[in-house]
């Protein structure tokens, strides 16, 4: 049994599904990553997830094409961010509370408008969801091949948007602007920059990437809605946005090692053939990922002005 558990790390078909259960992780992650260099804690992230999986599902099912499905999604979760970045930035209200009852109301509306459009299903409907494409040339990689470079086009998304925050966050001046707001918001006022319009603008980019994350699940990962399909995934980003030390690439390798115990665990349970409670091994990417945390997160340095409000004026 021993040799068996040690064999499934070094199976294709593992690194396969780390991969593909990674990616809705990379998006919300980077997403939240966003939030807090700005300075806010974006604790809707998970109500956003679930509000996204079903604008994009929906989109999709009464007729739209798939991008169409991911642009709603986006869209829907932008406008959850500029109501949380009204709530905590100029007005100032706490970011705990407002992103808590940002995550409800996400999660009653989606609910609610689930029953209404969809009155008369017992079952969730099924979609078309995105399949796999094979990079030509690529994809014939021996190992490295079939995993990195055969999955659904959402999944080369999210990495590519690993790569565009990581540009526009340390090579570009929005992105120095960005990072300025969440270390010291006084001197990016004293330079003649709007605070309240980076941070809720970092808000509204960061929640439409978790929206996008909750789509992926419906449109990559599934192909209909359930709500119980988020299962808590949002605030393992934020967890893994401490991992990542409020860096991308770092942020990166957390979602693909969290990924990667979830799969290893669901591959244990088919090895143990039911000796050991099944609830154990569900646990375990989530202890093994705290003791990560536990570890990284006494060097991690965060963001000076991380959930405190600043108001125009204020030294």
């Amino acid at each position: 049994m021993l040799i068996d558990a040690i064999e499934i790390l070094f199976t294709t078909s593992l690194w396969v599904a780390a991969i593909r259960i990674a990616s809705p992780l990379i998006f919300a992650t980077m997403g939240e990553l966003i939030c807090e260099r700005a300075g806010v804690l974006n604790l809707g992230i998970e109500g956003i997830m679930v509000s996204g999986a079903f604008t994009g599902w929906l989109t999709v099912y009464l007729g739209g094409d798939l991008w169409a499905g991911v642009l709603v999604a986006g869209l829907t979760g932008a406008m959850f961010g500029l109501l949380h970045g009204f709530l905590t930035v100029p007005l100032g209200l706490s970011q705990h509370v407002t992103g808590i009852g940002i995550t409800l109301l996400a999660t009653s509306l989606t609910y609610f408008t689930y029953r209404v459009a969809l009155s008369d299903v017992t079952s969730p409907p099924k979609i078309d969801a995105f399949e796999p494409y094979a990079v030509p040339g690529l994809s014939e990689i021996p190992f490295l091949g079939e995993i990195l470079f055969y999955q659904t086009p959402l999944t080369y998304f999210a990495y590519f948007i690993v790569a565009l925050v990581s540009w526009g966050l340390y090579r570009t001046p929005l992105g120095l602007a960005v990072r300025a707001v969440g270390e010291n918001p006084s001197a990016v006022e004293a330079q003649g920059i709007s605070v309240t319009a980076i941070r809720v603008g970092a808000v509204m980019t960061g929640s439409a990437l978790m929206a996008i994350g909750g789509a992926f699940l419906t449109m990559s990962s599934f192909n209909s809605f359930f709500f119980e399909m988020i299962n808590g995934r949002g605030w393992i980003c934020i967890a893994l946005v401490v991992f990542g030390s409020w860096r991308p690439g770092k942020a990166l390798l957390g979602a693909i090692l969290f990924a990667a115990f979830d799969a290893y665990q669901i591959r244990l349970q088919q090895v143990t053939g039911g000796v050991v409670p099944y609830q154990l091994f569900l646990m375990m990417p989530y202890v093994l990922s705290i003791l990560a945390l536990i570890i990284v997160a006494r060097r991690a340095s965060y963001p000076k002005a991380l959930m405190i409000p600043y108001q125009k004026g204020e030294r």
